[in-house]
C-alpha cells in the first residue's frame, strides 16, 4: 500500500466513525460520558476515577499541581478531595489530556515516538499558556483554554498512532497529504471525544485563523500559545508558520515585562502538569 492509499485509508475510515482506540483510551472515554451527564453525583465520578488507578494516581497529582493548589492550603491526599479542588471540568480536562497521552503509548517506530514525544511536550506548553494567557491577556475562560490546549493536537496524535503501521507514511515528502489528512481526522477525532463545539471550532480555526487586535477570543489564546511555545510541534507545516503571529505582534500586544512574566508563569505551570501526567 503506497502513502497516497494508506492516507486515504485512515481518512475513510475516520469519516465512517471506524476510530481505532487503545482500551485504555475507551476507558476514559466512559468516564468523560458520565462527566458530561447533568446530573452526575461526585460519588459515582470518584467510584469511576478509583476504578483506574493511573487516573486516580494522577487526579490527586494535577489536583496539587501550581495549575490547580494556588491559595488551596495544604496538599490534597485522596481522590475525593482532589476531585473537590478540580471540579468536574477540570477533571474532564484531565481524563481529555490521557486520552490525548494513551494515543502515542503503543508507538512502536523509534522515530513516530520520538515526534509524539515532542508533540506532547508541545502540547503541554501550549496548553500552560493558554491557560496564563486566558487569565492575563485574552480574558476567555482560564479553564476552558487550559482544555482546549490539551485537546488541540489531538488529531495528530491519532495520526501518529495510526502512522505505525505503514512504515514511512509521515515521512518528510508526506507534509501535502497530511495537510488534508489531519484536518478531516482531527475533525472527526474531536467529535469521538465529545469535545464542546466552541473548542473544537476554536481548533478548526487554527488552519486559517488570524490574530484578532486585541486578541479576545479562544483561537487568539491558541494562536498565541503555539507562537509561544519553546517546543514546536513536529507535525507543524509552513501554512502554520505564516498564519501564527508573528513575534513583532506579540511585541506590540504585550509588553516584554508582561511576556516574561507570562512565560515564567506557564513555564513552572508545565512543570507541574508534567510531574501529573507526563510521567
Amino acid at each position: 500500500m503506497n502513502k497516497l492509499q494508506a492516507f486515504g485509508l485512515i481518512v475513510s475510515q475516520a469519516v465512517r466513525g471506524e476510530l481505532t482506540f487503545p482500551t485504555s483510551v475507551n476507558s476514559a472515554l466512559q468516564l468523560q460520558l458520565a462527566l458530561a451527564e447533568p446530573d452526575c453525583h461526585i460519588d459515582h465520578a470518584i467510584k469511576l476515577v478509583l476504578a483506574e488507578p493511573l487516573l486516580a494516581a494522577r487526579t490527586v497529582a494535577l489536583a496539587n499541581s501550581a495549575v490547580y493548589s494556588r491559595g488551596e492550603g495544604a496538599p490534597v491526599t485522596s481522590v475525593r478531595a482532589a476531585v473537590m479542588r478540580m471540579g468536574y471540568r477540570n477533571l474532564y480536562a484531565l481524563v481529555a489530556a490521557m486520552v490525548v497521552r494513551q494515543f502515542g503509548s503503543k508507538i512502536i517506530d523509534p522515530a513516530l515516538r520520538q515526534k509524539a514525544t515532542q508533540l506532547w511536550e508541545h502540547t503541554a506548553h501550549v496548553a500552560a499558556l493558554a491557560h496564563v494567557l486566558a487569565r492575563r491577556v485574552t480574558h476567555v475562560d482560564a479553564d476552558t483554554a487550559l482544555f482546549a490546549g490539551i485537546v488541540h493536537e489531538v488529531g495528530g496524535f491519532y495520526l501518529l498512532s495510526r502512522a505505525d503501521e505503514f512504515p514511512g507514511l509521515l515521512d518528510d515528502d508526506a507534509d501535502h497529504w497530511m495537510e488534508s489528512a489531519e484536518e478531516i481526522i482531527s475533525r472527526e477525532v474531536m467529535k469521538k471525544l465529545l469535545i464542546p463545539l466552541a473548542v473544537s471550532e476554536a481548533i478548526e480555526g487554527l488552519r486559517d485563523g488570524l490574530l484578532s487586535i486585541p486578541p479576545d477570543s479562544l483561537l487568539d489564546t491558541l494562536l498565541l500559545a503555539k507562537q509561544l511555545s519553546p517546543v514546536p510541534s513536529p507535525l507543524q507545516v509552513t501554512y502554520v508558520e505564516m498564519l501564527t503571529p508573528s513575534d513583532s505582534v506579540i511585541d506590540f500586544i504585550i509588553d516584554n515585562e508582561t511576556l516574561q512574566s507570562i512565560l515564567a508563569e506557564s513555564a513552572e505551570e508545565v512543570r507541574s502538569m508534567s510531574a501529573a501526567l507526563l510521567v
